[in-house]
């Protein structure tokens, strides 16, 4: 009796075990990302490319001219407009900007958006101005752009003495070699070249109006620097009304309302020593009160802008005052 009990404890043990939910295999639990497995993730990754193509603007050219007189080079960056390559027989206006490593894409993009995606503008040639192969931007432009060798002392990150005073040598090299050359390569409408330029930039083109108002049609002249040299420009256009009864050429003007100074307010975006409104339409008033028949003057206050934020506003304005569009 005690083996067959035995036996039939077994087999109700057997039984119930047989009876138990047999728990699913349950698959490995994987953190996500690198951190879990960084080899594998370093082997999914395609590899990063030895040398990656830069990003190229669609349509611009860079073209490099020797400044002979100046013994050097610098580059110009040039963008064509749409219908460039569909119109053989058409010549284009010009717009020459200063400081083109800045200005060029700024002023490209901003033209094609200008009017309902640029339909509010005359197509034109963009040439960006750019600084001299081997020096640093302000090295460059305090050098080009500036009427007299009187600039501040403080080196640029080459560390080199600061140069400044060549803004005529300068001009001689867009009028006698870079110009001629733009001509002589695309199909230009010479008498139609327009500059634009902001800051110094402003400056060189206040000394090229003043020196050769012919060689643009149109300036477009943002934040000018007039303060240069104890405003040696107010001098100089004393001397050119002094020898002239005319002064043919299309001019806008316009600064940042924050050009000034405001010793009560704290904002930081107005000026601390240089009340730059105050230098144009100082400026603006010399030249209004010389009555010259051939020259028309615009000049504007931007408001909630800088000098640093400006130069967008300034462009779009001239490209709209310069390039408006053409009406059938």
């Amino acid at each position: 009796m005690l083996r067959l009990s035995a036996l039939f404890a077994l087999l109700i043990c057997a039984t119930a075990a047989l009876a138990q939910p047999v728990a699913e295999p349950q698959a490995p639990v994987v953190a996500a990302g690198p951190a879990a497995n960084p080899a594998a993730a370093t082997a999914a990754a395609p590899p990063p490319a030895a040398n990656p193509a830069p990003f190229v603007l669609k349509d611009t050219e860079v073209r490099t001219i020797r400044a002979k007189a100046l013994q050097r080079d610098y580059e110009i960056y040039v963008a064509l407009p749409p219908s460039y390559h569909s119109s053989p027989r058409r010549r284009f206006p010009v717009l020459f900007v200063s400081d083109g490593d800045y200005s060029f894409p700024l002023v490209r993009s901003i033209a094609q958006r200008v009017g309902n995606r640029a339909q509010g503008l005359e197509e034109f040639i963009l040439v960006g101005l750019s600084y001299a192969i081997g020096d640093t931007r302000q090295y460059s432009r305090r050098r080009d752009y500036t009427p007299t060798p009187n600039g501040e002392k403080t080196r640029d990150e080459s560390g080199r003495p600061p140069l400044f005073g060549e803004a005529e040598g300068y001009r001689r090299f867009l009028a006698e070699e870079l110009m001629p050359f733009v001509a002589a390569t695309y199909r230009t409408d010479t008498t139609r070249s327009i500059y634009a330029g902001h800051s110094y930039g402003g400056l060189f083109g206040v000394h090229i109006l003043l020196t050769e108002p012919k060689m643009f049609s149109h300036y477009i002249l943002g934040s000018p620097s007039l303060w240069f040299d104890q405003k040696v420009m107010f001098a100089r256009e004393k001397a050119y009304a002094d020898a002239n009864k005319d002064l043919k050429a299309n001019v806008l003007m316009a600064i940042a309302s924050y050009e000034t100074i405001n010793k009560a307010s704290n904002d930081p975006r107005f000026s601390r020593n240089l009340d730059m409104i105050a230098d144009m339409q100082d400026f603006e008033k010399a030249l209004r009160s010389r009555e010259y028949p051939g020259l028309s003057l615009t000049s504007e206050i931007i408001p909630g802008e800088d000098h640093l934020t400006v130069f967008p506003a300034v462009i779009t304005r001239g490209l709209l005052w310069a390039l408006p569009a053409k009406r059938d």
